[in-house]
Order: structure tokens, then C-alpha cells, then sequence
């Protein structure tokens, strides 16, 4: 074979430059967070009324999608009313007085899960972020 050499140094550069990646971020895998949902105001909740707007599964991925259109719904056509479908009850749309009255730990609740997935959601610029409460 003609160049065989250059072939095979060529390949390995090749291969080399492909799984850099890796072998660079090997033993880097940050932890996944621990969510806090053990807040005074939940702990204060009777076991029955621990639901949240929607089903965990439901939050877990489409919270922002939800927050968006309650966003939408509250500013552009002034409604305020939320019916879950899970449960059928009414609830205010309120980032600040529906979400964070139960979710109070903001830091170990929102926050460690966007810094986990490097989101940095815009939903502080205009609420106020609330006060930490000791759990």
C-alpha cells in the first residue's frame, strides 16, 4: 500500500480529535441536585393538599412552558384563574404568591436545578425574588 503511514497517523489523529471530549470531561459528571421540598408552608399543608398545579412528571419538564403561558394569560387577556387539569382546582397564576408561597427555599428549589442544566431563567428581572425562609 502506497502511504499507509500517513494513513494510519492520520486516523489516529483522527480518532484522537473525536473522543477529546471524552476523555477531557471524564470524572467531571457533576451531582444531580437534591430538591428541598420540605418548606414550613408545605410542612403545614395536610397530606391530601400537597399537589401542585400539575402533576411532578408534568413540572419536572414543562414548568417553563406553563410559567410562559400563565405569563401570556395574566398580562395580555388579564385572566388570573388556572384550572389544573390533574385536580381541577382553581388557582391563582402568580409566580410570587402561588409557586413561591410553598416552594419558599428559592435557592435550594430553583436555583440548584438551573445551575445544574446552565439555565439562568429571566423570570427575577421583573418579580421580586422572595426572602428565604429557615426551614
Amino acid at each position: 500500500m502506497y502511504d499507509s503511514g500517513k494513513i494510519i497517523v492520520g486516523l489516529l489523529i483522527f480518532v484522537g480529535i473525536v473522543t477529546f471530549p471524552f476523555y477531557y470531561n471524564a470524572g467531571k459528571a457533576v451531582a444531580k441536585p437534591d430538591l428541598k421540598l420540605d418548606t414550613p408552608v408545605i410542612q403545614q399543608m395536610p397530606e391530601a393538599e400537597r399537589k401542585c398545579v400539575e402533576t411532578k412528571e408534568f413540572m419536572r419538564g414543562g414548568h417553563m412552558q406553563l410559567l410562559n403561558n400563565w405569563r401570556d394569560s395574566v398580562v395580555r387577556e388579564g385572566n388570573r384563574v388556572y384550572v389544573s387539569s390533574n385536580t381541577g382546582k382553581r388557582h391563582t397564576m402568580s409566580l410570587q404568591n402561588t409557586c413561591m408561597n410553598c416552594h419558599s427555599n428559592k435557592k435550594k428549589f430553583c436555583d440548584e436545578c438551573h445551575n445544574y442544566m446552565v439555565v439562568k431563567p429571566y423570570c427575577w428581572d421583573c418579580h421580586i425574588q422572595p426572602k428565604e425562609k429557615e426551614l
